[in-house]
């Protein structure tokens, strides 16, 4: 599959409703956090096309513009697509690491942001679930915590396979997206008990999809939510990227990622 010409990071707008509900997501991470460490969070769903890794990826993307050393790895060696979504080659990644015996710190992969990087799923490999040991994945989270305020985790859908949970007992708290007007209400149960059942840290459910699912006065339009910095002439200033970077090529405020779907009013919620 071609690399994308563009990775999702152009197409963060500092000043969007989307950027907006990830800060404060992200606040409820550190306000959590003060309670006990937690550096490692895993990002799962029930099923598939939930928008589990596009939420990952904003997610990181986010605590590395607020100042925190931030890593996203892609442990979802089925089907994985942070490479897409960052613009890399899927090859060496976690299944090197896993399968070859590479040093994690030859596989990751530096971003245009200076507090963000990348770990790919790597080369595909026939039995995912036989490379995570647990006591190998808790050494590998235990060291990169060492280096990184934030370790997030992309994995599989909870419910089809048991991926998921060798690695959320290894980590300090795991997430689950759900999908607005798609994922019905005891499938969403049945994902929350199996982390529940396994000891997992349930940090909360993140509701995705929600503009075009749920009533209209769950979107933001409809309170003329446009609230951005604009110039002398009233025109919206251009903040997709951090203040001080130039924009990158091709980038426009007018030119939204599709894939990123608002998560809508949700901060964390049990």
């Amino acid at each position: 599959m071609p690399r994308p010409s563009m990775p999702l990071i152009d197409y963060y707008s500092l000043e969007s409703p989307v950027a907006t509900e990830f800060r404060r997501l992200l606040h409820s991470f550190l306000k959590k956090a003060k309670e006990g460490e937690l550096k490692s969070i895993l990002f799962t769903s029930a099923i598939t096309s939930e928008g589990k890794s596009t939420v990952a990826s904003l997610m990181s993307i986010t605590a590395a513009y607020k100042g925190h050393k931030t890593l996203l790895i892609d442990c979802d060696l089925r089907r994985p697509s942070l490479h897409r979504l960052f613009a890399f080659e899927r090859q060496r990644g976690m299944s090197e690491v896993l399968y070859n015996g590479d040093e994690i710190k030859s596989v990751i992969k530096k971003t245009s942001l200076d507090n963000l990087d990348v770990i790919t799923a790597g080369k595909a490999v026939a039995h995912p679930a036989e490379l995570f040991d647990s006591r190998t994945i808790g050494g590998l989270i235990h060291e990169l915590k060492f280096y990184y305020d934030f370790v997030f985790v992309d994995t599989p859908p909870v419910i089809p396979v048991s991926d998921p949970m060798l690695l959320a007992q290894e980590m300090d708290g795991a997430v689950l997206i759900v999908k607005a007007g798609s994922t019905a209400r005891e499938v969403a149960q049945r994902a929350t008990k199996i982390l529940s059942n396994g000891q997992i840290n349930l940090l909360g459910v993140v509701l995705n999809n929600v503009k075009g699912s749920l009533p209209y006065y769950y979107d933001y339009s409809h309170y003329n939510y446009d609230y951005s910095q604009r110039n002398d002439n009233g025109k919206p200033l251009n903040n997709r990227r951090h203040p001080g970077m130039a924009p990158a090529a091709g980038a426009t405020a007018d030119k939204p990622d599709k894939k990123a779907e608002s998560p809508g009013k949700k901060g964390i919620s049990r």
